[in-house]
Parts: structure tokens; sequence; C-alpha cells
């Protein structure tokens, strides 16, 4: 990151809200503010808010949910709108899951409804950031794991019933994104350029 920039009103030496959100954009701004607790100092890294790395958050969870958009455009190839609707794939026969990374990205989505309730409860937003970090890392490690073993890859034409299922996980896994941004009045991105 860059050089820390000690602010005081006193001397003039500050750097105002506005100035951060023209630089980098609200939605940065805003989750970037989010991820840290209320009562912690705020350190703002300008540079890591502009990466497009793991290392920058906001950058990494959109990008979770931009691939999750991608595989769903892609399955259109093969299926019928209709076929791979949300309410469609609600009907999956979810038991064709079996490997570890996808059985570990289920309980991490499985604990979206109680970690939003506590996050809401404790007054504690940058739980959600966390959250949404931890489902990213997840859906990430499986997008990696299927590029390495062709088995794992979300799409499979011959084998229609694990498609809608691992389809499924990627709805899934893109709603509780787009629901935890919403969260924080940040629009999820349909695709990275």
């Amino acid at each position: 990151g860059g050089e820390p920039m000690r602010m005081s009103k006193r001397a003039g030496n500050f750097v105002t809200l506005r100035d951060l959100v023209d630089e980098a954009g609200k939605d940065v701004v805003r989750f970037m503010m989010l991820t840290r607790k209320n009562d912690s100092q705020m350190e703002f890294d300008l540079d890591k808010a502009l990466e497009q790395t793991r290392d920058n958050p906001v950058f990494y969870v959109q990008y979770a949910h931009a691939r999750c958009r991608s595989v769903l455009r892609n399955a259109l190839e093969i299926f019928e709108a209709a076929e791979i609707s949300p309410e469609a794939l609600a009907g999956a026969d979810m038991s064709a899951l079996t490997d570890t990374a996808e059985m570990d990205l289920i309980r991490v989505m499985a604990g979206w409804p109680r970690m939003i309730e506590g996050a809401a409860e404790a007054h504690e937003p940058h739980r959600v950031a966390y959250y949404l970090h931890e489902l990213a890392e997840h859906f990430h490690a499986l997008w990696n794991k299927g590029k390495d073993e062709a088995r794992l890859r979300f799409i499979h034409e011959d084998d229609r019933a694990l498609t809608l299922a691992r389809l499924a996980l990627v709805q899934g896994v893109a709603l509780v994104i787009a629901s935890g941004l919403d969260v924080f009045g940040v629009q999820p991105v349909e695709e990275l350029r």
C-alpha cells in the first residue's frame, strides 16, 4: 500500500470522503469502510482499494459474483432459460454435490441467515464484509479446483443432473453475494472488464 498520512484539521492536512469517492468510487469506499469494526481506527489504503487482486476485498467479492454470472450466462448455451431459472434450479437434486470444496461452500452459505441476523443485532456490519470475503474465497477455491480437475467444472453437457446441481450452487452464491452487497448499498457487478 501507500504511505500512511496523519490527518489534522488544524494543520490543514486531511482527505475528504468526497476525495476518496471521486478517486475510488462510492461502492468501493462504502465496502472498505464497512470492513472495519465501528470502534477501530480507520485506515483507508487507496492503492489497495484500486487494485484488482485478492488483497482488495471489494474486488475479490465482486469478482466472485461476476464469475457466478458468467457461469450462468455460459449455461444458456446448453440449457433453455426456463431450465436454469432460479425457480427451476431450486428443484435441482443437490445430492450430486459430493466434493469437499462443494460441501465447504454449502456450509458457508448455510451460515448466511444466522450471520446476517447476528450482525444486525450486534450493530456490526463488518461481519457481513468478512462473511462475503469468506464466501468468495470458497467459491474461488471451487472454481480453481474445476480448472485443475475437469470433473469439478460447473458445466458438464453429458451430465445434466450434476450440471443443474452445480448451477443451483452457483446461483445461490450469486444471490447471497448480491444480498450481502445490497445490505451495504453496493451494486454487484455482472462482469468485470
